[in-house]
Formats: C-alpha cells, sequence, structure tokens
C-alpha cells in the first residue's frame, strides 16, 4: 500500500471524488498508435475485444494474452477521426505490448508508435467530472470526443468513474488551472485507489498480470468478445469458459487491519492467495482485492498475514461515485 495522504486531507479528497469531482494526475497511463490500413485487422487478431467493430469516437476495453491465455497487457481501445486506434495501457506493461505488436506486424501495412512523449493524461472522478470537462453526454465507458475546457484542447474519454482527459503535455498546467477554478478539487492518487478498489476494478502489476486468467480476475464480461474471429490465446479462454471454472478469483476482502499487497492470504494452513490492492476506505475501512482459491467463498473468514483476519466479500464494494 503506498504511503497515504494525511488522513484529513484525504478523506476530503475522497468525498470530492465521491461527491462533486476530483482532479487526478495520470502518469501511469501510456498511449499507443496504431495506424495504417490493416491496423483495425491487425489488432482483432490480437486482442480479446471487437476492435472491427468500433466507429470513430467509440472504444472498448482489451486484453493482450499470451497462447496460455494469460494476461500480458489489458488497455482501452480508442478508434479516433484521423484513422488511427489509440491504446492506454498501463506504463508497465506498455514495452511488452509494443513489443509483442512489432514482432506480430510483419507483412502488415501497420504502424505502431509510442505516443508517451506527445499526450499526458489527468482524470476527473466524481458525478460532477463530465460537466466539468465540458463533455457532457458523452456516451458510455470508453466513449471520447475533444472538447477545450477552458479554451484548452483535450480528448475526453468516458470511464467508469468519470472522464479522463488526454492533451498534449505543455497544457496540462492550463487545464488543471481551468478545472480547478471550475470547482474540482485536487486529488491524489491514492484516493483514486480507493475508489478503483472500492469498485472492485483490477489493475495490471496488482491482480492483473501473465499469471492471470481473464477469468480469474473478472474481466471476462468486459474484456472478451466469443462471437469475433480468432486472436492469440483465444482456445484456453474460450474452454475455460464454455467447459469449466477457473480455479481462482477475484475477490474483496474486508480486512481487521492493514495489510501489504503481497501478503499471503490463507485458511486453515492452507494458502490460498495473495492480496493485490489495499488501502483504507473512508466508508467501509481497511480493504483489498484479491485473486484467491475458488473455495473462498463470500462471507468465509481467512487470514491475512500482517492484517489479521478479513471477511472474503463480492465485488464491488460500492458503486459509481454517484450511487
Amino acid at each position: 500500500m503506498a504511503d497515504p495522504a494525511p488522513a484529513v486531507e484525504l478523506d476530503a479528497q475522497y468525498r470530492a471524488m465521491r461527491e462533486e469531482a476530483g482532479l487526478v494526475e495520470r502518469p501511469q497511463i501510456a498511449a499507443i498508435a496504431v495506424s495504417g490500413p490493416d491496423a483495425a485487422e491487425f489488432l482483432q487478431g490480437q486482442l480479446t475485444n471487437d476492435v472491427e467493430a468500433l466507429e470513430t469516437g467509440g472504444g472498448c476495453y482489451a486484453a493482450l494474452l499470451d497462447r496460455k491465455g494469460h494476461v500480458q497487457a489489458d488497455m482501452r481501445v480508442l478508434r479516433t477521426g484521423s484513422g488511427e486506434l489509440l491504446l492506454l495501457t498501463e506504463a508497465e506493461a506498455a514495452p511488452g505490448l509494443v513489443g509483442r505488436l512489432g514482432t506480430y506486424k510483419v507483412g502488415r501495412e501497420v504502424e505502431i508508435a509510442d505516443r508517451g512523449g506527445e499526450l499526458s493524461a489527468v482524470s476527473l472522478l466524481g458525478p460532477r467530472s463530465a460537466q466539468l470537462a465540458g463533455a457532457e453526454g458523452l456516451g458510455p465507458e470508453h466513449a471520447h470526443r475533444e472538447v477545450s475546457p477552458g479554451a484548452v484542447p483535450a480528448r475526453a474519454v468516458a470511464t467508469d468513474l468519470g472522464v479522463d482527459l488526454l492533451l498534449e503535455p505543455g497544457l496540462v498546467s492550463e487545464l488543471q488551472r481551468a478545472l480547478l477554478a471550475a470547482g474540482a478539487e485536487l486529488a491524489g492518487a491514492d484516493a483514486a485507489e480507493i475508489l478503483r478498489i472500492e469498485m472492485g476494478r483490477p489493475r495490471f502489476g496488482r491482480e492483473l498480470g501473465p499469471a492471470t486468467m481473464p477469468a480469474e480476475a473478472g474481466i471476462v464480461e468486459r474484456a472478451i468478445d466469443f462471437e469475433k474471429g480468432c486472436y492469440i490465446g483465444q482456445e484456453p479462454v474460450a474452454r475455460l469458459h464454455y467447459r469449466g471454472r477457473p480455479n481462482r478469483t477475484l475477490r474483496g476482502l474486508r480486512l481487521a487491519g492493514p495489510a501489504e499487497p503481497g501478503a499471503a492470504i490463507s485458511s486453515a494452513e492452507k494458502r490460498l492467495g495473495e492480496v493485490g490492492s489495499a488501502c483504507i476506505s473512508p466508508a467501509l475501512g481497511p480493504i483489498a482485492l484479491a485473486i484467491v482459491r475458488r473455495e473462498a467463498e463470500p462471507g468465509d473468514t481467512v487470514s491475512v498475514a500482517g492484517g489479521g483476519e478479513a471477511e472474503v466479500v463480492e465485488l464491488p464494494f460500492r458503486g459509481q461515485p454517484d450511487a
């Protein structure tokens, strides 16, 4: 768990994101552009969701898998008006994603470009996010369009918690000033993580990674289209979906005390998994996300190293900020 902000300050940031709009810098978001005549067809054979079906201004959530169905990266895929497909992923996953796409694009009319130096991201989290971003009526999650809050040009992307704004790095300070003047409250990464954990959304490098299958992380409904054509890793994912059930699954934990990522989870001396992400929610107290063996059912009590006992719960802990 990251070093927390002072409790009073963190409570205020959390309240702003639950009731109004919190403004958070997002240096961990990496942007990769895929363009060229074969771009959509190429990604269709690499990613788990239906990229070819996307229209301009639309997007989807998808994953890149290895041949055994393990998650190598997760991302948002946006089809822009310039004809490119923009992939937004965790900075930690970006090098592997670029390398993998570069390896498989041989013989295709596809260009892959790391846009990290050209695009920065900030997030507005909370029920007033779309209003402050000038993005009312933006649409469902991943829908996007150009906006200009405070006369600063940006691309607004709908998220489950608010709006992400993509813009030139040199304009970030100007945008922040405009949004704060309009009523947003400055918030930090720790406060944003609390909302993510409460929503039960896994994050690459925590609950998602090279040893995790989509079904284990609870992202099948959001990330996988079972009607599209073939992609790398499709067979084990489809086999698990239609014929079986995962041995592990993403659960929430209500903790007796704070716990650290990586802390072992056990019951009757049997290891069940480990903590992925943990926080102290101002509304719920100590909570965590963990991928645990399926015998850890909601309502069960388990032991967490360093955190005492914990109750296994269904996700999400809480709904969206306006809930």
